[in-house]
């Protein structure tokens, strides 16, 4: 008598896994997950693993439960993953002020963003 379940977005051949609530700006965030788009699932984790940026250890993170998704819920062949889609969508954004001169405001914005990852199994070539 329950409530129906949720059809599955994603096609038979791909995981996806989401973090919400990253604390960084999303134009900062698209750079990292534009340099992983279309690449397998173990060059983009050697991209991360060694890339200067602060968050890409976040992203990393993301990517492995990305492939663990696939790997132990969808049974798809971890070697032949490859990153289909890497996306940013932004969050709130915490408003705060500083106190500047002669009673003025200097606004802060702290951006937040959401991350989408989505591995895909490649086709078999023969």
């Amino acid at each position: 008598m329950g409530k129906e379940a949720n059809p599955r977005r994603e096609g038979e051949n791909e995981a996806r896994a989401t973090a919400s609530t990253i604390r960084i700006s999303p134009r900062k965030l698209g750079l990292v997950a534009q340099s992983i788009r279309g690449l397998s699932a173990e060059a983009a984790l050697s991209q991360l693993t060694f890339n200067a940026r602060r968050i890409s250890g976040d992203v990393k993170k993301v990517l492995q439960s990305a492939i663990a998704n696939a790997e132990n819920n969808h049974q798809l062949d971890v070697d032949r993953l490859f990153v289909a889609e890497a996306y940013v969508g932004k969050a709130l954004v915490m408003k705060r002020f500083s106190a500047r001169a002669r009673g003025r405001v200097g606004h802060i914005h702290k951006f937040f963003s959401n991350l989408t990852i989505i591995v895909r199994e490649r086709e078999e070539t023969k």
